[in-house]
């Protein structure tokens, strides 16, 4: 969608508020101030990227005219350029559009939780694979990896793991991963060479404070007892883990991966409140309409939105019809390429319902 009648709009609202800016009277209200001056550099931050965008377009068009004067052997280099070019106004035209669409929560940091669907260990080992996943595409990202928790199997997989995610806009390019991911392969235990389909549940948490879930203490019931590892073996031999449990909504989670009790139940109220957080996004996204329901980010735990193919190298996102045969480069972490389609996809529906909002 071309959000020009959009920019249209927003180019009044910017004229509306410098008018008021220049108002004499504005002086004596300084919280209105504030409030203007505020809205005002918000539109002009988004007008300037629309300046930027509009100079690389006329740099790309002088780049194409140059193409054709240009002799065999130097036409090469000129092609690269142009797709450097390229792919510059695309990422652009992206922060463009997620600037139309402000999004007050895309800053946060994030939860995970991999969970072992329907496959057994094929399933736990799949798991580890996702987790390396994530891991690989933070480490890209310059973010922060933080295990919480997790329940190990003998052979390296995961029945479950949760860790915490630090960095800017982790939230906004995660936020698309809930939901069931399956894998398509020849299991390492299968001796027949059969390809068997396992599953793995994701969930995208967005972390909560203290002022987001207000949680009452005596509505906690706190329970400790020994960490463990694969195969039940003791990690260590004081009660150090953590389990909480919030009567009023059965939520229940439980950390083990520190020795020390105090550290894990501070570890366990992040991720309760985490889960509180985002039953409340939930519910109020149920409330809304169906073609809000909807959107990419929707976050329905039971959607399957992904199958990863080994036999034919392929990544298939089943929600916007995205397949891509960089099976080993994605799940080594090069997720980009799908995270940018996957908030352009949405981003698409919301500017289409701003868009009918301000006619």
């Amino acid at each position: 969608m071309n959000p020009v009648e959009i920019l249209d709009s927003l180019r009044k609202q910017l004229k509306e508020v410098e008018r008021e800016l220049s108002s004499p009277e504005i002086s004596s209200n300084p919280d209105k101030l504030m409030e203007l001056s505020k809205k005002h550099a918000e539109l002009r931050e988004i007008f300037l990227l629309e300046e930027g965008i509009e100079a690389k377009e006329r740099e790309l068009q002088e780049w194409k005219d140059l193409l054709e004067l240009s002799p065999s052997d130097e036409q090469e280099e000129i092609k690269q350029t142009l797709e450097h070019l390229q792919k510059e106004i695309e990422k652009l035209h992206l922060e463009l559009k997620m600037r139309l669409v402000p999004d007050e929560d895309s800053d946060r940091n994030t939860i995970v939780e991999i969970r072992a669907g329907a496959g057994g260990e094929e399933a736990a080992l799949f798991s580890a694979d996702l987790f390396r996943m994530y891991a690989r595409f933070a480490e890209r990202s310059g973010w922060k990896v933080d295990v919480l928790d997790m329940n190990e199997t003998n052979l390296g997989g995961y029945k479950e793991i949760v860790f915490e995610i630090k960095g800017k806009d982790v939230y906004r390019k995660l936020r698309y991963e809930s939901g069931v991911h399956r894998v398509q392969r020849v299991p390492r235990t299968e001796s027949g060479g059969r390809i068997h389909t396992s599953a793995a549940t994701v969930a995208i948490l967005p972390k909560a404070t203290e002022l987001d879930v207000k949680i009452d203490p005596s509505e906690l019931r706190i329970d400790t007892f020994r960490a463990s590892g694969a195969g039940g073996q003791h990690v260590n031999k004081t009660e150090s883990a953590v389990r909480i449990v919030h009567l009023p909504t059965g939520i229940a989670v439980s950390v083990q991966r520190d020795r020390s009790q105090h550290q894990n139940k501070a570890r366990a109220m992040e991720l309760l409140r985490a889960r509180l957080f985002d039953m409340m996004l939930q519910d109020q996204m149920s409330k809304m309409s169906q073609k809000r329901r909807l959107q990419i980010g929707s976050g329905d735990r039971s959607e399957k939105i992904r199958t990863y193919n080994f036999p034919q190298s392929r990544v298939t996102d089943h929600r916007i019809n995205y397949t891509s045969y960089r099976l080993a480069e994605i799940l080594d972490g090069d997720l980009e390429e799908l995270v940018s389609r996957l908030i352009e996809a949405d981003l698409e529906i919301k500017l289409k319902e701003l868009q009918e909002r301000l006619k």
